[in-house]
Order: structure tokens, then C-alpha cells, then sequence
């Protein structure tokens, strides 16, 4: 909505302004954070500017753009619904998590799109969208003290807003196995299991940089930003345990950085004439390796490298840098950017053994799987 129109701005206006001056814009919102993103020729920062301080205090709201986003977004979401594996996920975490708000997808939930009212959305707005809820991050082509004047000048009219309330919900630990079975009519199988994971701002900064070396070595190194490099997978070893052996069509694994214990994620789609429990078993067996026995120096120096090697391509690129030290400071701090350097370096064969010993438990894991009727 805040696209929609501001006194200064009208519907569309922004777009076309950022456009006209070479530049690239964008919103998206993540579980723990919405962003704004503006890249611009550094002598257009000024643009930026004006737009995102525009944007905190003074998007409209028109009751009629707000029935017509509506529409777009349930659209979106009915979209998703014909989804057999975005269906089973959002079982999943429904499933995973009991307490914590994280059980909801970010979309949200059909009936909340249809219910919410304008008056809703921007009572919202106006307790979230205030400095003390915002992080400004620039990147690129500028003078430090100079672009802090024009920051105060852009943001100086708003007031503090008032204190959020944290999150008090907290997830307590899963004391065994959980199962979701979706069936329904389709043509493919798929598996995921998801295990629970430390928060980022749990303190627990070594237990991260090992999730993250597990995570490369079971599927590839993954960039953890905006705009990620190539898939570094076909050697890790899911891809050669279910793909090269033909049980999958194909198999990836995914750990999450979230502000509050969040989940690490194995998913397949079965390759057809293959069975879930065969999948399963491979998984499971892949999982159990390497709790069992730390992987090499050399295996774990690959999976190093390439994730630096992610690292280093997103970061050449100042609209993938400023979100991912955006996000970071979001969910922790934004010196948490040494995880994938300094840290991740660090990270011996026993501490990604030791990592995948206290997540990889059966105990503190759920299992979905979709069986097509």
C-alpha cells in the first residue's frame, strides 16, 4: 500500500521517477522484517531519500487501492494454495511451531485478507513505520558525513514513536517427532523434514557459522542475501545420495537465519516410480552420517569456500550488500557479517559434527510428506 499514494507522491509516481533516473526499486517482507530497496546513480541519492521518509509518514491509504490490493494478494495467496509443496510447508510449520507467531506464513492466512479493514492496515502502518522500528542502510558512492545530513534532513520531521512490545512467545522444545500427511489430487511426491534451530541473537554465533558449513556440505554453499550467485550443489551430499541415485528428481537443504529459533529444512521431489519412505530412509541416513562422524577437512573446506565464494559475488553488488546488512541487523547485528567469512573459517570438522548432533534428533524434527491421489 505504500506504493499506492502519498500527497507528494501518487499511485505509480515512484516507479516511474526511480525509472526515469536509472535506478531499481523494491518491498518485500521476510518473517522478521519488511524492507524498502532504492539503487540509484549516487548523485540521485536524494530521491531515495525523499521517497523512504515520504513513505514512514505519509502513505494514503485510499480505501478503494486498499479493496484493489486486497484482490491482487488473496490471488496471490489462492495461487500458492494450488501448490502441493507450499501447501505441505504451511502445514508444516504449523505443525512445527504451537507458540510462536512464526507458525503463520508471511502472506497470511486467507481469512485475515478477506477480514482486515483499511482502518486495520493503517493503524498498523502508523505504530510500525516510525524511526525507532527502522533501520537506514546505505551503501555505494558517498560521502559519509554528507549522506548523515541528508538521513537527518529526509527523517528529521517524525517523532519517536511508541515502544513496541517484544515478542513474548516462545516456542518451548519439541519433545518428539511430528508428522503431517497431505494427500490430495496430483502427479509428484515431495518430502520435507524441518528441525528446530537457536535464534541469531541467541548468542550462539559459533552454533550459526557450523549450521551454515552443514548446511553447504549436505546442498552447496547458499549466499543468505538478496540476489544470490549460482547453485553450488551437484558434489554435496544429498544431490549424490538422492539425485545421482535416482530416488529424487531433486533434493535441497535450507537453514534459515531468523531473530528467534527458527528451522533447518531438507525437501525432495520424488522421482517418479520411486516411493516417500525410500526417499525418507535416504535422507534420514544422510542426516545421520554426519551426527555420526565429522565430515573431512577437505569436505568441509569446499563447503567453506564456496559460501565465501557466495559471499564475495553478492556483496560486488551494493543493492544485495545494503539488504543483507540490513537483515542481519534486523535479526541480530549487522557485524554478524563475519559468519560468512572470519567465522565460517573457524568452523572446524567436530563443530559442524557437534551441530548436526544437537539439531539432527528425532525428537526435534517434523516430517511432511505430500502423497498424490
Amino acid at each position: 500500500m505504500l506504493f499506492k499514494g502519498t500527497p507528494t507522491y501518487g499511485k505509480g509516481v515512484i516507479d516511474v521517477l526511480t525509472s526515469k533516473n536509472g535506478g531499481f526499486n523494491n518491498g518485500l517482507t521476510d518473517l522478521d522484517y519488511t524492507t524498502f530497496v532504492f539503487t540509484l546513480p549516487s548523485d540521485r541519492a536524494a530521491l531515495a531519500l525523499g521517497v523512504l521518509a515520504d513513505l514512514m509518514g505519509h502513505a494514503l491509504f485510499d480505501p478503494a487501492e486498499v479493496e484493489s490490493e486486497r484482490t491482487v494478494i488473496i490471488a496471490e495467496r489462492e495461487g500458492h494454495e494450488n501448490d502441493p509443496a507450499y501447501q505441505l510447508f504451511e502445514d508444516m510449520l504449523a505443525s512445527a511451531f504451537h507458540v510462536h507467531p512464526y507458525q503463520h506464513g508471511v502472506i497470511g492466512w486467507k481469512c485475515d485478507l478477506q477480514a482486515i479493514t483499511r482502518d486495520d492496515l493503517y493503524r498498523h502502518y502508523q505504530r510500525h513505520y516510525t524511526p525507532n522500528n527502522a533501520v537506514f542502510v546505505a551503501v555505494g558512492d558517498f560521502e559519509t558525513s554528507t549522506m548523515l545530513k541528508q538521513v537527518e534532513q529526509a527523517f528529521g520531521e517524525y517523532q519517536v514513536g511508541a515502544p513496541l512490545p517484544p515478542v513474548r512467545s516462545v516456542e518451548p522444545p519439541q519433545e518428539s517427532e511430528r508428522r503431517v500427511l497431505l494427500e490430495k489430487p496430483g502427479t509428484t511426491a515431495y518430502f520435507r523434514a524441518v528441525y528446530h534451530t537457536p535464534a541469531m541473537a541467541s548468542g550462539e554465533s559459533d552454533r550459526t557459522a557450523a549450521l551454515i558449513a552443514l548446511d553447504a556440505i549436505l546442498s552447496g554453499g547458499k549466499s543468505m542475501g538478496f540476489g544470490g550467485g549460482v547453485a553450488l550443489f551437484k558434489s554435496a551430499r544429498l544431490y549424490r545420495a538422492l539425485v545421482e541415485t535416482e530416488l529424487a528428481a531433486d533434493v535441497s537443504s535450507s537453514y534459515a537465519l531468523n531473530r528467534d529459533p527458527g528451522l533447518f529444512e531438507v525437501s525432495a521431489t520424488v522421482r517418479a516410480g520411486r516411493t516417500l519412505r525410500k526417499v525418507e530412509e535416504a535422507i534420514f541416513a544422510e542426516l545421520e552420517r554426519i551426527a555420526d562422524k565429522p565430515p573431512t577437512a577437505k569436505e568441509l573446506a569446499k563447503a567453506v569456500k564456496q559460501t565465501r565464494a557466495q559471499f564475495a559475488y553478492i556483496t560486488e553488488r551494493v543493492t544485495s550488500t545494503g539488504y543483507l546488512i540490513g537483515e542481519l541487523e534486523c535479526l541480530h547485528s549487522y557485524r554478524d557479517l563475519a559468519l560468512f567469512t572470519e567465522r565460517l573459517a573457524e568452523v572446524s570438522p567436530k563443530d559442524v559434527q557437534r551441530a548436526a548432533q544437537a539439531v539432527f534428533k528425532k525428537s526435534n524434527r517434523t516430517v511432511g510428506w505430500f502423497q498424490p491421489t
